[in-house]
């Protein structure tokens, strides 16, 4: 239905920047909340980051302070900044749409995961 192409990870040292993309084929992050999740070596996918369609943000703890999510729906785009990153950012990052649930106030992935966006760092 909607196609998401992830795009912007690399190698980079810790301590160092990255700028993650998140492409979508229709205009949906309008109205649609959007989630960047991670999935490292051995683990479990996780979440990151997410922003709603009024632009409220919510970080996993281990990444407060340090990433940004940020979203231009003009571009349809959605962006996840990067900054002083650490070896255990080392995965695969991965963006997709969320639904939400108004009864637990809980958020949840929509649709197929994509390819996702290796991002490695190096200590």
């Amino acid at each position: 239905q909607v196609q998401l192409v992830e795009s912007g990870g690399g190698l980079v040292q810790a301590g160092g920047s990255l700028r993650l993309s998140c492409s979508a084929s229709r205009s949906i992050f309008s109205i649609n909340a959007m989630g960047w999740y991670r999935q490292a070596p051995g683990k479990q996918r996780e979440l990151v980051a997410r922003i709603t369609s009024g632009d409220s943000t919510n970080y996993a703890d281990a990444v407060k302070g340090r990433f940004t999510i940020s979203r231009d729906a003009a571009n349809d785009t959605v962006y996840l900044q990067m900054n002083s990153l650490k070896p255990e950012d080392t995965a695969v990052y991965y963006c997709i749409k969320l639904g939400y649930t108004p009864y637990t106030g809980a958020y949840y992935p929509l649709g197929a995961w994509g390819q996702g966006t290796q991002v490695t760092v190096s200590s």
